[in-house]
């Protein structure tokens, strides 16, 4: 008699395994009616099988076990490896294994390959891990563009976009245009245009070629205060080597639209410049400047129409300041927004509830979510949104999140929302959760070590930092730092501030994070320090004019703004604003139509209904 269970081979010479008794044999002979409610079933799956294959994989490269090639670069480093995992993952190596002479080959040099990209590209394609740092992005990207690994391109332009500045924009720029990356180009092309009056301060600037300066400074779309910071960056330029230089002067003051200086300036200063005086060219772009100046005030229909006298028209629509909700002195629902250009706070769409407390995030499409806060007389996890495309933009809900918070913590990184800390009415939270705007969904996240109401949020670098806060469990007001590496789902962390700090507003300007005010039990601050991630400390910086917590920061065209809070006994309406530059603070010099502590704040495009 047959076992039950055996091991027979097919007619194409496999195994197959199979179950029978005689029972079975029977039943097979007989036609068989369908089930209609029969499952479907689905394969076994083990989420972990890879990663655990290529971690042993990884084992055996570095002990040279199993390896068929050996990469040596031009200094002599070999790095081992095994060719079909190599092939499997680089089209670059798919070819060299494949196709061509290193097929049969146990040891192939690669010339103009950096050794320690090599070791670290071998290490991503064994790990599906890479650390991009300052110190190897720019040996990392060519070789990885040379490897065909577009994962390890992609971060290493995410790092570079991410780490654009005035003083290192156009060498990044420079570096994506040699390495063909386009995203990155374009990123750091606008960049370079809404920073100008910057980036044409450093160094880099003054080392442009005459092409160079002429295509920057012919952009319709450049942002400048006026038209005297285009000409004064070119006289700059030309002074740094004015003997090999100013030959090009003529070709480059083509491009400064003098007409549309001032008219003093044209007087006082342009005429009087020295290098200007012995060229003709020049001298007739003065002349142009001065008659359109005379037609405009007694003949304006007859200004002759140049590319010097069209006004710059920076790419996008201009920004203004969002003021949602807050504690005036209770949750109040009214909104107010500030428009740079006219000096003006005007009334926005109103909320339809009461809200303070809570977060605001903007997304790239034009849509404001208040999240969570207080209403008045409860903790809420509610989420109102506005739609800043329509056309009739009014509040509406969204989807709640899984948590009530108040006083917590919004910050936008790569699409998401994050809502960090805050209090349920009961206690201070350590949770924290994540809205993914494409599924429509909150989830959670791991917990922050400890809990956090009143808690400033930032993000630099694609990481969330969580800053300060109270804590409720030991009753103390926190100058711990943490950050949430996305990634790996985990939080570490970061230098603590020099003071306690809750209630602190929290700002990112140029890749520097600022703790603002905020108070330490009765003590309200008028503090403020800087963290960069180069260095990882914690630097003080100018005090604000007034004693701030629970106060608005925003980051916008170079300055940082710090709008309403309270002072500890009366909630604001001013508004103050700090320059990197100078490290000066300044009071706007219009404030907000009510005082307002808790409330949300957000750069946004202005809208074209929201009428001036």
């Amino acid at each position: 008699m047959e076992s039950d269970i055996g091991i027979s081979s097919n007619l194409g010479g496999g195994l197959l395994l199979r179950y029978a008794s005689q029972n079975s044999l029977d039943e097979s002979s007989q036609k068989q009616t369908p089930r209609s409610n029969r499952t479907e079933r689905t394969p076994y799956r083990n989420n972990s099988h890879i990663v655990r294959a290529f971690e042993v994989l990884q084992s055996l490269r570095k002990d040279e076990v199993l390896c068929d090639i050996k990469l040596e670069t031009d200094d002599g480093t070999i790095v081992c490896g095994h060719k079909i995992i190599l092939a499997s993952t680089s089209p670059y190596f798919h070819a060299m294994f494949s196709s061509f002479g290193e097929s049969n080959k146990n040891h192939v040099i690669i010339r103009e390959l950096d050794s320690n990209a090599l070791k670290l590209l071998i290490d991503f394609i064994y790990t599906a891990q890479i650390m991009v740092t300052e110190e190897n992005v720019q040996v990392l990207l060519p070789a990885a563009n040379l490897l065909q690994l577009h994962d390890v391109q992609d971060a290493c332009c995410d790092f570079l976009q991410s780490q654009l500045h005035p003083t290192n924009c156009l060498g990044i720029k420079a570096f994506a245009d040699l390495h063909s990356c386009m995203e990155l180009l374009s990123s750091s092309e606008s960049y370079i245009q809404q920073h100008f009056s910057e980036v044409v301060e450093g160094d880099e600037f003054l080392s442009l070629s005459s092409e160079q300066v002429v295509k920057l400074i012919s952009s319709d779309e450049l942002t400048v205060p006026s038209e005297e910071k285009v000409f004064e960056c070119v006289i700059c330029w030309v002074n740094n080597s004015p003997n090999t230089r100013k030959e090009y002067l003529p070709k480059l003051m083509e491009h400064v639209r003098l007409p549309l200086a001032s008219k003093d300036y044209l007087l006082k200063r342009v005429e009087e410049e020295p290098l200007l005086k012995n060229s003709l060219q020049c001298k007739d772009f003065i002349i142009e400047a001065l008659n359109f100046h005379l037609l405009k005030s007694e003949q304006p229909g007859t200004i002759p129409k140049t590319i010097r006298t069209k006004p710059r028209q920076p790419v996008g629509l201009p920004k203004v300041i969002l003021v949602v909700g807050g504690q005036a002195p209770k949750a109040i629902r009214s909104v107010e927004w500030y428009d740079l250009e006219n000096n003006r706070w005007q009334s926005g769409p109103e909320m339809s509830t009461r809200r303070c407390r809570a977060g605001l995030a903007v997304m790239k499409d034009r849509r404001v979510y208040a999240v969570g806060g207080f209403n008045g007389s409860l903790r809420v996890r509610t989420v109102d949104m506005l739609d800043l495309s329509s056309q009739s933009p009014c509040w509406v809900p969204s989807v709640a999140m899984l948590t009530r918070r108040g006083t917590l913590g919004v910050a936008v990184l790569e699409n998401c929302i994050y809502a960090v800390g805050g209090f349920d009415g009961t206690n201070g939270l350590s949770s924290a959760e994540v809205f993914d705007c494409n599924t429509q969904e909150w989830r959670m996240i791991s917990s922050m070590s400890t809990r956090r109401s009143s808690v400033g949020v930032g993000v630099l670098n694609n990481l969330l930092y969580a800053v300060g806060g109270y804590d409720g469990l030991s009753r103390q007001c926190l100058k711990s730092v943490e950050c949430y590496h996305p990634s790996t789902d985990t939080w570490t962390p970061v230098a603590e501030m020099s003071v306690r700090r809750s209630g602190a507003g929290v700002g990112v300007l140029d890749g520097v994070m600022y703790a603002v005010g905020g108070h330490d039990g009765p003590e309200v601050r008028n503090s403020v320090e800087a963290y960069r991630p180069s260095t990882g400390v914690w630097t003080p910086i100018a005090d604000m004019h007034l004693c701030r917590r629970n106060a608005g920061v925003i980051a916008l065209a170079g300055l940082l703004y710090v709008v309403g809070g309270d002072d500890g006994a009366c909630n604001l309406s001013s508004v103050e604003v700090y320059n990197p530059n100078t490290n000066t603070w300044s009071m706007l010099s219009t404030s907000m139509n009510i005082g307002r502590s808790y409330a949300g704040v957000a750069v946004i495009e202005k809208p074209p209904h929201f009428n001036s």
